[in-house]
């Protein structure tokens, strides 16, 4: 007679007292746990006083308080796309807002404004154009990252180009230099 390799494990089958014995555990462990909670938070933030330096935090502009320079006739101008950060190192958050009139058919041309507010955070105004929509441009992208503007623009390569079927594309930056926004040049437009 040949002894098996493995030991005999009879006595290691589950039984249903098995079961009930780990589902009671469990259930005293759940129970327990609803009932000893930790302490509230007891911490509180102080504000940080205003000075020269450091500004107070200020919301960055809404561009919905804003009429932009759009002529969308019986239409309204549409907020399509939206990003803030501080682009000309004041300590204040601007807004950089795309915008098109809100025409029923077709995809009308964009516009792209920089929003900003006074230091006593007064109502939101637009300071700059970056793109004018008599250029004819779709933004497919923006972000704004270390003051820098980033936006993926759809253009046409002539007139003849349909307006359904923009053929150029241009990843372009802008950035606050000298007092106004600078636009990089784009390395190489790519055909779409």
């Amino acid at each position: 007679m040949q002894h098996p390799a493995v030991p005999d494990l009879s006595h290691t089958h589950t039984r249903p007292i098995h079961w009930v014995a780990t589902a009671t555990a469990l259930a005293g462990v759940v129970a327990l746990s609803s009932v000893l909670q930790p302490d509230a938070a007891t911490a509180a933030q102080t504000a940080a006083p205003e000075t020269q330096s450091a500004p107070a935090l200020m919301a960055p502009p809404d561009p919905s308080a804003v009429v932009f320079p759009l002529e969308c006739g019986p239409v309204k101008a549409l907020v399509q796309k939206k990003a803030s950060g501080d682009l000309d190192g004041d300590g204040r958050p601007e807004t950089v807002a795309v915008v098109h009139c809100d025409a029923p058919m077709g995809t009308p041309p964009d516009g792209v404004y920089v929003l900003t507010r006074d230091a006593d955070g007064g109502k939101p105004r637009v300071v700059a154009t970056l793109v004018d929509p008599g250029e004819r441009r779709t933004v497919t992208e923006l972000s704004v990252s270390g003051g820098v503007v980033n936006a993926t623009l759809l253009g046409y390569s002539s007139a003849e180009v349909p307006s359904c079927c923009p053929d150029v594309t241009d990843d372009v930056k802008w950035r606050w230099k000298n007092g106004a926004f600078v636009r990089d040049t784009p390395s190489q437009a790519r055909a779409v």
